[in-house]
């Protein structure tokens, strides 16, 4: 190699350096103006200050950052495991779902017990930690996937502890060939922790033609081939993930866990609005906080529809533009002000809904 082919080609490493360089950046700046994505590569560290809201509408994780040969950046260093103790008190934290959380401190006991016997030299059978997560739309089944993830990561049944949260749209392509591709790389992507499928029903296609079940063989290669650092979650809807999982004996086989996530009640959805008036430092009149029932109540007749914790989402931003119309109003504005949620915002919103007085 003469000088000048020398030189051409450290010009070009460098090159590649500062592209790699100005990519990783870039990643930075998202983070620091819009702030770091809730967990999904790494945990919370324990001593963070935990979160007061659970079961609200969270974001969709970001994809983990792939490496790409030799001019990548390295791999940020995770984290050490939460403690158990830490997550399980997460777990007590969150509204409702008292058969869900007895489940999920079934599971721990088991895979704790599991390890002690192979500790100790003992036969141990075979533990299959994939799941299914069933109910309606809003019940927690993206967060309790989430704590599930950073729980295995705890137990030392995964490497990192992440949550990729996809549907069939993420998975399926419209061509031969395509599908088993983008499956894969979503695959990749949840090596180390949990693959989370929502909708999951929506990969039965309807048509010889549909290339849903390309997808199904791919996942459940993946659940074979990686066993010992990927779980699997597919959720939906009872009746339809019920027909979905046993339409496929290789689906039957390896999912034989089943939660299922009920509604909130009333009172569990009036407890759910207040901790977003807690976050929010925002104070509910008493008599107001009666009402707010009420409309919950009435806005909930049809919990599919509703969307449970989302819909008390809906309902709190409503009463909160019905507020600050009220205080537009005024002439002076206090501190106290600000944080009141009056009888009569929960009314104007009601009104505003059709479900006034």
């Amino acid at each position: 190699m003469d000088k000048k082919d020398k030189k051409d080609d450290i010009i070009l490493q460098q090159l590649e350096v500062i592209q790699t360089l100005t990519e990783h950046n870039l990643r930075r700046m998202g983070t620091d103006f819009w702030g770091a994505p809730g967990a999904w590569t790494e945990e919370r560290p324990s001593d963070a200050p935990k979160p007061q809201e659970r079961f609200f509408e969270e974001p969709k994780a970001p994809s983990v950052p792939q490496s790409s040969g030799g001019n990548s950046t390295p791999e940020e260093v995770l984290p050490p495991p939460e403690k158990l103790e830490d997550l399980q008190k997460e777990l007590d934290s969150y509204v409702g779902l008292a058969a869900v959380k007895r489940e999920v401190r079934n599971l721990i006991d088991l895979v704790k017990i599991h390890q002690l016997r192979e500790k100790n030299g003992l036969p141990a059978t075979e533990l299959s930690l994939h799941m299914v997560f069933s109910g309606s739309p809003g019940t927690g089944k993206t967060t309790i996937a989430r704590l599930m993830a950073r729980i295995y990561r705890t137990l030392g049944i995964l490497s990192k502890g992440q949550l990729v949260e996809v549907d069939r749209s993420g998975l399926v392509a419209g061509y031969v060939g395509q599908t088993a591709l983008k499956t894969g790389k979503v695959i990749e992507k949840a090596l180390g922790g949990v693959l989370f499928i929502d909708e999951a029903y929506a990969l039965n296609g309807s048509s010889d033609n549909d290339f849903g079940q390309e997808a199904i063989d791919t996942i459940l290669k993946a659940m074979e081939d990686h066993r010992d650092d990927l779980v699997v979650i597919a959720a939906g809807y009872d009746d339809l993930m019920n027909r979905f999982i046993h339409s496929n004996p290789g689906l039957e086989s390896r999912f034989n866990r089943f939660l299922r996530f009920e509604d909130y009640t009333p009172e569990e959805l009036l407890e759910i609005f207040k901790m977003r008036c807690d976050k929010g430092c925002y104070q509910l009149e008493e008599e107001a906080s009666r009402l707010v029932r009420d409309f919950l109540r009435e806005e909930n007749r049809d919990p599919e529809s509703f969307g449970n914790a989302r819909g008390v989402r809906n309902v709190f931003e409503r009463i909160l533009v019905c507020q600050a119309t009220r205080l537009a109003g005024l002439e002076t504005v206090t501190r106290e002000d600000l944080m009141k949620l009056t009888a009569a915002d929960v009314e104007s919103a009601r009104a505003s809904s059709g479900r006034g007085a």
